[in-house]
Parts: C-alpha cells; sequence; structure tokens
C-alpha cells in the first residue's frame, strides 16, 4: 500500500499529530560493552551472547504486535539503545525486512540506528547502509580526554573524527553527532572547542544535551559524595548560550530545545513523533510504546524477554490508560520544545476536541504578557530569548493537584 508523502510526512503535520498519522517503530538494543556511569537507559554489560536469540525475538515481537493491533502505517524506524552497532549488519537487514512484511512501513521512511565511535568501522558501517539504514546517530558525548574519562566512554578523542569519515565512506548523508555538555570538570573552553570541531566535520544534524545527574546511577553517586563536582547552573546556561551562538551564526537551525539541523529539511523525523506527541510502537527489553491512548513497557530483562516472545506472550508487563487531560497536558510539555513550530491551535482541536483557548487559555496569556511565549490565535511558541526556561514554562499546563479532606 502506497500513501501521499505529501500529506503524511511527519516533518509536514503540526504539533499535535492527529490520531491517523503514521507512527514511529522503535526498537530496544539493551546490550553494551560496558556501561556509562551517567546512564540509567535499560542497558547490560556482558551479555551479547543473548545477540541472535534476541533479534530473532524481536522479529516475533513484530509479529505478535502485528496480529494484535494491525498492519499500522509506519514513518520512521529508530535502533536506540545500548548500543546497536553491536548489531551485525545481517542482523539489522533481517529486522528491517521484518518491520516491511510485518507493518506498513513507508519505502522513504527514516531508519535511524545510533552507532558508538569505536564499532563504527566502514566494513559495518557499508552493511548498514546495505541493510536500508538512511541515518546514523554516532555518540560522541565530548572530544576532550578528561571528558570521555568521567563519563566512562570507551573510546579515544581521535575515534569520533575516524567514525565521521567511515560514515561519510559508507555513503551516509545524513548523520547526527550527540554531545553532552555540563560534564564535571569542564569548562566553557572545553565546550567551545567541542562545538568548533563539530561545525568543521559538517554533519547533517546535532544533538546537544546538558548532563543530567539521573538518581542511583554511579556519577550521580560520586557528585553525591563530592568526588566529582559539575559545573553550576550558571556555566551551564552559558554552555547552552554558546551553542546558540555558534550554530545560528553557521546557518544552523535550533528546531527543538536540544536539537539542531544544517537545514530544515534535516531535523529527526522520529524524534518530531515524539515531540509531536503521536504515536509510536516500542519494541525489544524495556521498550516504552504509545498507541491508541494507552502507554506500555515491556519486560526488561533481556533473557526474560526473550522467553516471553518465544512462548508467544506479547512482553508487556504495564500498561497506563492516558486519560484526555493527560494527553492535552502532554502535547503542550512536548510541543513547546519544539522553537520553530510550537504548539498549533487548529492541530490541538482537531486531536482533543476541544479548543486551546478553552483548555490553557489562561496559562498561555499570562505567559505571553510575561514575555515568555508568543501567541496571536493561531499558535503558541516559546519565545527565543527563554527557551532555556522551557521546564518552568511548560509546567503551567500541569493541572494543580486536587486536595481536600476525605470524607468519612
Amino acid at each position: 500500500m502506497s500513501h501521499d508523502r505529501a500529506t503524511t510526512a511527519i516533518e509536514c503535520l503540526p504539533a499535535p499529530l492527529p490520531g491517523e498519522a503514521p507512527l514511529g517503530l522503535y526498537i530496544h538494543v539493551p546490550f553494551c560493552k560496558r556501561v556509562c556511569p551517567y546512564c540509567d537507559f535499560n542497558v547490560y554489560a556482558r551479555q551479547e551472547w543473548l545477540v541472535p536469540d534476541y533479534v530473532q525475538a524481536l522479529i516475533r515481537e513484530m509479529e505478535l504486535v502485528r496480529d494484535e493491533l494491525g498492519s499500522m502505517r509506519i514513518a520512521s524506524m529508530y535502533f536506540g539503545g545500548g548500543t546497536p552497532s553491536l548489531l551485525p549488519p545481517g542482523s539489522v537487514a533481517r529486522l528491517i525486512e521484518a518491520a516491511h512484511q510485518c507493518f506498513d512501513l513507508d519505502p522513504q521512511a527514516e531508519i535511524d540506528l545510533e552507532a558508538n565511535p569505536e564499532s563504527a568501522h566502514l566494513e559495518k558501517l557499508l552493511g548498514y547502509r546495505e541493510a536500508g539504514v538512511t541515518r546514523l546517530s554516532i555518540g560522541v558525548q565530548t572530544l576532550h580526554p578528561r571528558g570521555l574519562k568521567v563519563l566512562g566512554r570507551a573510546h579515544r578523542a581521535h575515534v569520533p573524527e575516524e567514525a565521521m569519515a567511515a560514515a561519510r565512506a559508507a555513503g551516509f548523508t545524513n548523520v547526527n553527532l550527540d554531545f553532552i555538555y555540563g560534564w564535571p570538570g569542564q569548562v566553557l573552553e572545553d565546550w567551545e572547542l567541542d562545538l568548533d570541531t563539530a561545525l568543521a566535520w559538517q554533519p547533517e544534524h546535532l544533538s546537544l544535551y546538558a548532563l543530567t545527574l539521573e538518581p542511583g546511577t554511579p556519577l550521580a553517586r560520586a557528585v553525591e559524595r563530592g568526588l566529582l563536582s559539575v559545573p553550576d547552573d550558571d556555566v551551564v546556561a552559558e554552555m547552552a548560550e554558546l551553542a546558540e551562538a555558534k550554530l545560528t551564526a553557521a546557518g544552523w537551525t535550533h528546531y527543538e530545545v536540544s536539537n539542531w539541523a544544517r537545514s530544515p529539511g534535516l531535523v529527526s523525523r522520529h524524534n518530531l513523533i515524539y515531540w509531536k506527541n503521536g504515536s509510536y510502537l516500542g519494541l525489544g527489553a524495556g521498550a516504552h510504546g504509545y498507541v491508541g491512548h494507552v502507554r506500555s513497557s515491556n519486560e526488561r530483562l533481556p533473557a526474560r524477554y526473550i522467553k516471553l516472545v518465544q512462548e508467544g506472550r506479547l512482553p508487556v508487563v504495564s500498561q497506563e490508560t492516558i486519560d484526555s487531560r493527560t494527553e492535552m497536558t502532554e502535547t503542550m510539555m512536548l510541543g513547546l520544545r519544539l522553537l520553530e513550530e510550537g504548539v498549533s491551535a487548529a492541530a490541538f482541536a482537531a486531536r482533543h476536541g476541544c479548543s486551546l483557548e478553552d483548555i490553557f487559555g489562561r496559562e498561555i496569556r499570562l505567559l505571553s504578557e510575561r514575555g515568555l511565549v508568543e501567541w496571536q490565535g493561531e499558535r503558541v511558541r516559546v519565545r527565543r530569548p527563554h527557551w532555556l526556561l522551557i521546564n518552568e514554562i511548560a509546567v503551567w499546563f500541569v493541572p494543580a493537584p486536587v486536595t481536600g479532606r476525605a470524607a468519612g
């Protein structure tokens, strides 16, 4: 079945997406050579021996989901992790082919794969390209030796440049680089060098994330114990503003709080589905999905996940139905991260069956009066000078908790 890309392209549809929009397909690969100390994702070291059975289980899960929900339209396919570049190219090819067999995968779908620099060798990248991967996301994080050490990265500073060259030699014309700023010991000059080097490599996309100390991670514990210290909030804000100034001067589009594209046509289609509050399937151990107002999560342990799927059972271990008010709140919290687009009043009404003015008019007017958002009745978006306040702005749309004395 074919569809008119002009009417279904995720990047052409305003936020929030309509219920009938194509979905994203997320494939979680939970295996790593070692686990980084800042990471709180569902990842496991030294379990690569499970990869063959895991790939077969992913294909079986696709079949089970198709039998349960039907053959859905898919606009993007994203291999995340963990370290997806630990998968052999042949396994990636099998998974992409299974997606075509089980779902209505757009012939022009964005198929994205995360790669660690040390495993992004030319032969492997050629295999991924041949398998159908169209976009590569390389986890650089930093080029500073001290930063690599404190972040627990396995590669040395010269390896990402080699990975970038291998990506170009393999024929990839859409490459994203991930960087982290605000790591312990980083100073503004370190970050400026990372930015200048990244721009010199001329990728198509940059994802720049301020370090978050996730509770329970080794890095968070080291900071709590005083073994490491992170830059203060003012310095981190300076780093964000430096990125804004440098990339804007270079002509890049700052389309989402943490994401930049060299041109508007190079935005991440898969991530747009999340930010536009669209639907997505999450397959694999610990993966999360959101389809038909239901949010679900899978069994986290890879061996247990494999066993459940081999038994012909969907590996879903939790489900939550999202009520209409929560869905509207999430539309605002996610959509306002889109600095160019924001949230469309027309799309809000079409998706939620009520007007943006009726639900959030008071909050929008107050934020507008304070100069934090732009609002002329057609769309609401964060005013450019205040994009660093996105979290403070977003909480305005969270309903106040209901309080009162219980009857007894």
